[in-house]
């Protein structure tokens, strides 16, 4: 392993052939010997980076492909035979998901009082402002809250949110239905035929698993309607509050990647910045980590609670009560693990110095050496082993084959560097389709040609644009702006005709066609549907960075975004397309 500056052991890899000669596997050996002293199998002092990139990318391109459960692998039996892989994952994830509702009852237990008192100390240094100005927001009645197009645990359409029925009376107390679920008080009737949930009554968030690694699918919760509503109105004054605050906002990300990225290769470089993984972050957030972070801010602590899912539908294990704060799927998991992460990082620092960090000005020291964008993180290295302790003693697991603070090598993100160069990898995401038919492998196909042109395979993406030409006949040359599937290039396009009426270029090819499902809306929730789209528009600001915005269920999708885009026939069709499909005709190649 580079980071340990030496080949690995050979019980690392007991299918590997190895050769005596080298003393290093004989796969991939031409690239190995580019990196490696075959000798003594340290690390090279100036290895090839070219080659680095090579092993990765040949090791590593199919490490996170999604594969339905059952999958048909041709060739890899023996004599070239077909083997039938039966993925048996979910199971296992949601033992695991219980098994960590577990640790975290375990670690609160053990939790001492010095413990509690330091981490109170530093979540008031950092965000006693921040949570001051929201606490306010939610007092006098001053939070935007909004649906999304993604499912929900009630299982409503996405028109239909809009014209809730039920909200809990846990919502009711701090963040009433009259003042957040209809247009304005002439609607006042309609909080007769509201019913509020007591806590026994409420629907509990719906546990389900999406793909994430060939290994271990990813676990999220699917919200009830009125919780992940209210969610999004908190998330919004956090994230204004956020904003506001100078030096939050250099240390904590939530729509920029960047600066993490940057510092990930800086410490690449210099070895000064460690980065660091968690395993299973959000669901070992706490519920009481977060209850003594807002212990002084009463309005927003009760507003909190009261967003928050208490019980989870497992499959397999039934209806639990949950001891972690949310899972992935809450709006406010993200900022709140991202927060509780920054605390523990911070005191990790303050335990190794002589004088410990006692106000904002002392914590300034550290803007350019912090950063933490969810479960990314960045702190130093020469502090690292105490911030690793710290978060370990608060219940987290540090993946320390993921982290890195000795050697080279360093990752965040989703971006790789070592020595200061980026050897990031294309990530092959789906099963090349066989069919033109199947529009979102085309897509996926696609798109991964385009990425490996961009990242300099040449080869690759000649055969892979004959694989392409085989489904979709015009596959014209295009820039990334372009609607239409089409290979991206250097060298520009080639228009085939010109539009009649606007006199721009335009070429042949495929392009996406998705179409919101139809879901009529009519009456005080059309209303307030128009009025909260009216509101976005003043309000939403344009992110740096999307490349993480996922599904509704993920929270990060949920934040604060670019302007919508103006539909005239929301009211008629919204939600996420059920089908994608692609269609022949001409379009602009820019």
């Amino acid at each position: 392993m580079a980071d340990h500056g030496q080949v690995g052991p050979k019980s690392d890899v007991p299918s590997f052939r190895w050769d005596h000669r080298t003393g290093l596997p004989r796969f991939l050996g031409g690239f190995l010997i580019r990196v490696f002293d075959p000798v003594s199998g340290s690390l090279l002092s100036e290895p090839d980076i070219e080659a680095i990139i090579a092993l990765r990318q040949l090791t590593l391109m199919f490490s996170k492909i999604a594969l339905p459960r059952t999958t048909l692998v041709k060739g890899i039996g023996r004599n070239g035979g077909n083997v039938v892989v039966t993925i048996k994952r979910e199971s296992k994830a949601m033992s695991e998901f219980i098994q960590c509702e577990q640790d975290v009852k375990k670690s609160d237990a053990n939790l001492s009082s010095f413990d509690k008192e330091e981490f109170c100390r530093f979540s008031d240094l950092l965000f006693n402002k921040l949570f001051t100005k929201v606490d306010r927001d939610i007092y006098y009645n001053n939070l935007f809250p909004k649906h999304g197009p993604g499912a929900t645990a009630d299982r409503l359409s996405s028109n239909e949110k809009w014209k809730q029925h039920a909200w809990p009376s846990r919502l009711e107390r701090i963040l009433p239905f009259g003042e957040y679920a209809i247009p304005n008080w002439s609607y006042y009737d309609l909080l007769d035929k509201v019913d509020i949930l007591e806590p026994g009554s409420e629907i509990p968030v719906r546990v389900i698993t999406v793909p994430k690694t060939l290994k271990t699918p990813r676990i999220i919760a699917i919200e009830p309607t009125a919780m992940q509503y209210m969610q999004q109105g908190i998330l919004r004054s956090l994230l204004d509050a956020f904003k506001e605050d100078n030096y939050l906002s250099r240390i904590i990300g939530f729509d920029d990647q960047d600066p993490n990225r940057d510092l990930a290769r800086s410490g690449s470089l210099r070895g000064d910045l460690a980065t660091l993984d968690l395993s299973e972050a959000s669901d070992r957030v706490s519920n009481q980590h977060v209850l003594l972070m807002l212990r002084n801010h009463p309005h927003l602590l009760e507003a909190v609670q009261a967003t928050r899912s208490r019980k989870a539908d497992v499959p397999g294990y039934g209806v639990i009560r949950l001891a972690k704060f949310a899972s992935m799927g809450s709006a406010l998991c993200f900022p709140f693990e991202a927060m509780v992460f920054t605390t523990l990082v911070l005191m990790g620092i303050s335990k190794e110095l002589s004088e410990p960090l006692s106000d904002r000005k002392s914590l300034e020291a550290y803007s350019r050496q912090v950063r933490v964008f969810g479960d990314d993180i960045i702190a130093p290295s020469r502090h690292v082993l105490s911030v690793v302790a710290q978060l370990e003693n608060f219940g987290f697991r540090v993946n320390r084959s993921k982290s890195f603070w000795t050697g080279k090598f360093r990752e965040s993100c989703g971006r790789e560097y070592f020595n200061g160069e980026d050897v990031s990898i294309v990530r092959v995401r789906q099963v090349f389709p066989t069919q033109r038919q199947n529009a979102s492998g085309v897509i996926s196909l696609v798109s991964l040609r385009n990425q490996f042109y961009n990242a300099g395979y040449w080869q690759t993406c000649k055969w892979l644009d004959k694989k392409i030409r085989k489904l979709i006949k015009y596959f014209p040359d295009v820039l990334p702006t372009s609607p239409l599937l089409g290979r991206e290039c250097f060298l520009g396009y080639k228009p085939e005709k010109m539009h009649p009426n606007l006199h721009g270029p335009l070429v042949r090819g495929w392009f996406v066609k998705a179409e919101a499902p139809r879901d009529p809306l009519d009456g005080p929730g059309a209303l307030l549907k128009c009025l909260h789209r009216m509101e976005s528009r003043t309000r939403q600001q344009p992110v740096q960075d999307k490349t993480w915005f996922g599904s509704e269920s993920d929270p990060r999708a949920s934040q604060v975004g670019s302007l919508p885009a103006a539909d005239e026939k929301h009211l008629e069709r919204s939600g996420r397309p059920k089908h994608v499909s692609i269609k022949l005709g001409w379009r602009s190649p820019f």
